[in-house]
This record gives structure tokens, sequence and C-alpha cells, in this order.
């Protein structure tokens, strides 16, 4: 094998950590904002607007970050929970923080457009709000909810290809160290090509995984568990 190739596996297995750990990250924390965001809301299940709001303008202020400037702000973080502000390790903290707002604002849109028929109904035999949510909003939304996960790994593959620019290891840096400054026009193609499979992959496997959860949902009140 030649060290090229082992720089680019290397380079792409880096990509996938990073990609990987920052969308669990992500989740892990976007999507109980989303659900806070949406039972808070004025038009939620238990309004409460100052809540409501602070968490949101907090959510909106995360997002209009640029990545390349949100990276930058959170070296600090970086290193102070893990010794460096560089690397693949360190990437995963601001690639979480950069997603994990539009996992809650997803989240929030994708619970929104539940059919209100379907809480109604939910509320009518008894249901509490936790099992409304839980048990009915939840299930109900997880097609969209399941997309929009999809576009946030994408997105985070392209932030993890901008990282490369400033220290963040994965394809994006080896496209640059390697393929940009040494002249190395086929290293920076594969790099591209590979980018391109990942995003093609994970798409494929994102739309699969919500047609699967469309047809089989998994509430307990709203349609049936298996829809034909």
């Amino acid at each position: 094998m030649s060290p090229i190739t082992e720089l680019v596996l290397q380079s792409t297995w880096e990509t996938v950590v990073m990609v990987f750990f920052s969308t669990l990250f992500a989740v892990l924390l976007g999507f109980p904002l989303g659900i806070f965001l949406f039972v808070t809301s004025p038009r939620g299940i238990a309004p409460k607007i100052v809540p409501y709001q602070l968490i949101s303008r907090i959510v909106n202020t995360l997002r209009s970050f640029p990545f390349v400037i949100l990276m930058i702000v959170m070296f600090p973080l970086s290193r102070v929970v893990l010794g460096t502000a560089i690397g693949t390790e360190a990437t995963i903290i601001p690639l979480s923080v950069a997603a994990a707002p539009f996992i809650a604002r997803l989240t929030e849109t994708a619970l929104n457009e539940v059919d209100k028929g379907v809480i109604q109904a939910a509320v009518a035999m008894g249901a509490s709000k936790r099992q409304v949510v839980r048990k009915v909003m939840i299930p109900e939304a997880l097609p969209s909810i399941i997309s929009g996960i999809t576009l946030t790994i994408i997105t985070l593959i392209g932030y993890s290809a901008m990282a490369g620019a400033i220290g963040g290891g994965g394809l994006g840096d080896l496209a640059i160290r390697y393929g940009y400054q040494r002249f190395r026009t086929d290293v920076m193609i594969e790099s591209v090509v590979i980018i391109i499979v990942m995003v093609e992959v994970i798409q494929f496997l994102g739309n699969k995984a919500a047609a699967l959860v469309a047809k089989y949902p998994l509430g307990s009140f709203g349609r049936s568990k298996k829809v034909k």
C-alpha cells in the first residue's frame, strides 16, 4: 500500500469519526432542545413564553455563526476539555455545537407538522402531556426528524472538510496540505470523490430509514402499526 493511499484511508477514517461523534453529541443535545422548544412554544402543549424565547434566541444565535468563526471561538473550550485545539478529537466539539441548533430547529419543525387531530385523539383517550409527546408526537414526527438528521450529517461532512483548513484533520486537511499546497491534483480529486460518495451513501440510507419509519409507524395512539 502506497503512502498516499494510507493517508487517504486515514483521513477518511478521521472524517468518519468526526462526523459520527459530532452527530451523536448534536442529537443528544439538540433533540431534547427541539422537544423543549415545541412544548413551550406559544402553540405548544405547555406554553412558557420566557423560557421558550430564551432558548430560541440562543439557538438562533448559534445557527447564525459561520462555522469557521465558531470553530475559532471554540478553540479555548477544546483546549480546556481535550488539552488541544486542533486535531480530529478537538474538532468534534465545535462540530457538535454547530449541529445541535439545527437538530433542535428541525425537531421543533417536525413536531409542529404533526396532525393536530392525532394529538386531540390521544388527549381524548386520557393521555398525559408526557405521553402525548413520547407516544404520539415523536413517533408521528420521526420520519421528518430522520430526514433532518440526514441533512445535518451531510452538512457536518461539509463542515468537517472546512475544519481541515484550520487543523481539523480529515479529508479537508488532506486535500489542502497534500492536494493544494503540494500540487497533488490526484489527491485532491480523491478527497472530493470520497466526500461525494459519503454524502450519497448517507442520503440513501437516510431516505430508506425515513421511508421505513413512515411505513411502519411506532406510535401507540396515531396511525396503525402498519400503513398499507
